[in-house]
């Protein structure tokens, strides 16, 4: 999932999919955030969390911060699955929407988690 010719975070694919991961998690939140504040919360900062590590990682210029800042980022893209199945048992979201959600998130996840590999794999180099 690297992008050789990456030269902003914007055109990571792992920022790109975050990115649109966010958008869906504070639409979501608006809806429930009237039943559960700091749930909705919680879940936009986590949301917030990904895009802005990947971000920063890419942005440090140096492959070790990158990868620790892309670690970061996986973290805040399960801390998001986790809520998501707290929202879905409060029966604050559909099935529907909790699978699309989680699947984005597990998408996201597993994105970082390649392109971490790449980077750390190109720091043995």
């Amino acid at each position: 999932m690297t992008n050789p010719t990456a030269r902003r975070f914007e055109d990571l694919i792992a920022w790109q999919r975050a990115h649109q991961l966010q958008s869906a998690i504070i639409e979501m939140t608006t809806r429930i955030s009237h039943a559960e504040p700091a749930l909705a919360d919680q879940l936009r900062r986590a949301a917030r969390s990904v895009t802005a590590n990947v971000a920063e990682g890419f942005e440090r210029n140096t492959r070790g911060d990158f990868a620790r800042f892309l670690a970061i980022a996986k973290g805040s893209a399960g801390e998001i699955r986790s809520h998501l199945y707290e929202c879905h048992d409060a029966r604050l979201i559909p099935t529907p929407e909790f699978d699309e959600l989680k699947t984005q998130a597990e998408i996201v996840s597993a994105t970082i988690a390649k392109l971490r590999s790449a980077i750390q794999d190109q720091r043995r180099s």
